[in-house]
C-alpha cells in the first residue's frame, strides 16, 4: 500500500468569509456533532471584516511534540500531521506554550489538547471552504519547506494586524 503524501492546509486570509463552516466541519468529523469550541480550526475576527481561520501550520521541527512531557504527541509519518493520544494527554499545556503560534487548545470538555491532524489526509475543512467558493483554505502538497512555514504560524493577533493593514492601509492598524 502506498504512502500518502504529506498534505499541508495553505490559507488565503482575504479569502475567508468568516462563514465558520470549516469549525462546524471540522467537529462533526471529530466529535460527531456541531461543536466549534472543540473544532481543530478556529476562526477569529478580531476586527469586524477581518477573518482569520486559525491551525495547526505542522512545523517541520514540531515544537509542540518536542515539548510534551508524556509524549502524548507524534507525527503521522504519511501526512506529517500531529497526533494526540488522548489516553496519555494530561493537558498540561506544554505544546500549547512551545508553539510560535498558540496553535494547539484544550478541549471544551475533556483533559487532552486539540490540534489539526488533517482528517487523515482529506481535511474536511478544505472541502467545505472549495464547496462554498471561497476558496480561503486549499490543499497543496507539502516539499521541504523549512522556514516558510513558520511565517503562518503566529498568534491570530499578529495575523490580524497584518491583514487589517493590507486591507485598510497603515490608517487600519488603529483598530486592532
Amino acid at each position: 500500500m502506498a504512502s500518502k503524501k504529506r498534505i499541508w492546509i495553505a490559507r488565503d486570509y482575504l479569502k475567508c468569509s468568516g462563514c465558520r463552516r470549516c469549525e462546524i466541519a471540522c467537529s462533526l468529523f471529530h466529535e460527531n456533532k456541531i461543536w466549534p469550541e472543540a473544532s481543530r480550526i478556529r476562526v477569529f475576527m478580531l476586527v469586524p471584516g477581518a477573518e482569520v481561520p486559525h491551525l495547526c501550520v505542522q512545523c517541520d521541527d514540531y515544537p509542540c511534540v518536542k515539548s510534551c512531557p508524556t509524549e502524548a504527541l507524534s507525527v503521522n509519518s504519511a501526512t506529517g500531521a500531529v497526533q494526540v493520544d488522548v489516553e496519555k494527554c494530561t493537558a498540561c499545556g506544554a505544546c500549547i506554550t512551545a508553539c510560535p503560534g498558540k496553535i494547539p487548545h484544550l478541549h471544551p470538555n475533556n483533559k487532552h489538547v486539540l490540534i489539526c491532524d488533517l482528517c487523515s489526509g482529506k481535511p474536511e475543512c478544505v472541502k467545505v471552504c472549495k464547496e462554498g467558493k471561497w476558496n480561503a483554505l486549499s490543499i497543496i502538497k507539502r516539499r521541504g519547506w523549512n522556514e516558510s512555514l513558520k511565517a503562518y504560524c503566529r498568534n491570530p493577533e499578529e495575523i490580524t494586524r497584518e491583514l487589517v493593514i493590507n486591507l485598510y492601509g497603515e490608517k487600519g492598524e488603529e483598530l486592532i
